[in-house]
């Protein structure tokens, strides 16, 4: 029988003393990245998730009739809000596609009540998510060792890159073939090239779901999405492949997601500050609590592109206090990510501000 979800409270946290410093150093891994791109490209870009393949314009629906337990925050009231999202993956440098990494996945929803967390504006919620169940770090500073390593090789050996993705490619066959996935392999360019609109994305990290916590995902439920799930883009002399075939793939799809909630109901089998354990779905299962709706558009409409690639930050710290980020990789991503969108603000001379709908 499941467990009832567990209650949040704030001492559900685990801070420990050394975080600042901690996130003072990932600001000036950050600050390598930016500045050698901004350096090489002639503008600014993103310091995780540069490239994006697709931007898109919708609406999600929240449900209406849902238990008490699932009726919270964003989600307490029935109704539809417009929404921006982004495809990308997860590098810092615009690399060509043959380089594979892990899909990501960014939402803002627009129109949701509640009370701010500190320094969010607007009346947005933003929802960061990829295409893997957990994180390829325990710990902020174990991420930050992953991320000097990044740094050192940004925009520097293409070529390099491009035969470490292939061998890391077979390094992650040779371990799924013994029933191992690793999210560090993944990270650093052994992802296999799957299609993004065919892919579910998790949130990974676990957050405040108004009395409860949860973790986040996107489920395709489109049967001209599910149909690609699982499929191997051809990126053979293509730089921008994914790009072009979500783009021709979306002039003909009307896509549809599952928005889906995975409460914690035993903070010891779904830990809060260790998001390297996945939660066991037979233990804590994913329900649907709405549905995210995108009619078949142009994906990399200039227009789009300039206000959702261009001018739109995206930051789990974006929201309301009903949905407060938890743990210590989610307090950790607060002033980098802050940090790299001021980065972008005054190189590129577009200060950023959120977005209406």
């Amino acid at each position: 029988m499941t467990q009832a979800p567990l209650r949040y409270r704030a001492d559900l946290e685990d801070v420990q003393p050394d975080e600042q410093e901690t996130i003072r150093d990932l600001c000036s891994a950050f600050d390598v990245i930016l500045e050698r791109t901004a350096e090489d490209y002639g503008h600014a870009v993103r310091s995780v998730h540069a490239k994006a393949h697709g931007v898109l314009v919708g609406e999600l629906t929240v449900d209406a009739g849902l238990p008490p337990e699932l009726a919270q925050g964003l989600f307490a009231t029935p109704g539809r809000h417009a929404v921006l999202m982004r495809l990308s993956t997860n590098a810092g440098d615009v690399l060509p596609d043959a380089i594979s990494l892990p899909r990501g996945l960014a939402i803002k929803v627009f129109d949701v009540d509640g009370a701010r967390l500190p320094g969010s504006e607007g009346d947005a919620q933003d929802f960061v998510m990829v295409n893997g169940t957990v994180f390829q770090a325990k710990t902020a500073d174990k991420f930050l060792g992953n991320l000097k390593l990044l740094a050192r090789t940004t925009d520097r050996m293409e070529g390099t890159k491009t035969v470490m993705s292939s061998v890391l490619r077979g390094v992650r066959g040779a371990l799924e073939a013994v029933g191992i996935e690793s999210a560090a392999v993944n990270s650093l360019g052994g992802a296999p090239n799957v299609e993004p609109l065919g892919e579910t994305y998790y949130s990974v990290t676990p957050f405040r779901y108004g009395d409860h916590v949860a973790k986040f995902s996107l489920k395709p439920v489109a049967p001209a999405m599910t149909a690609l799930t699982g499929g191997i883009i051809d990126v053979d002399g293509r730089e921008n492949a994914i790009r072009e075939d979500v783009r021709s793939e979306m002039h003909g799809i009307d896509a549809e997601w599952e928005f889906r909630v995975q409460l914690c109901r035993d903070p010891e089998r779904q830990p809060i500050e260790d998001p390297t354990v996945e939660w066991d779905e037979a233990e804590a299962p994913f329900q649907r609590v709405g549905i995210v709706r995108v009619a078949a558009q142009d994906s990399w409409a200039p227009d789009q592109v300039r206000r959702i690639d261009e001018e739109t930050r995206f930051s789990v710290w974006t929201g309301i206090d009903a949905h407060r980020p938890l743990g210590n990789i989610n307090r950790a991503r607060n002033a980098p990510y802050r940090h790299s969108a001021d980065f972008r603000a005054r190189v590129n001379g577009c200060p950023y501000h959120e977005p209406g709908a």
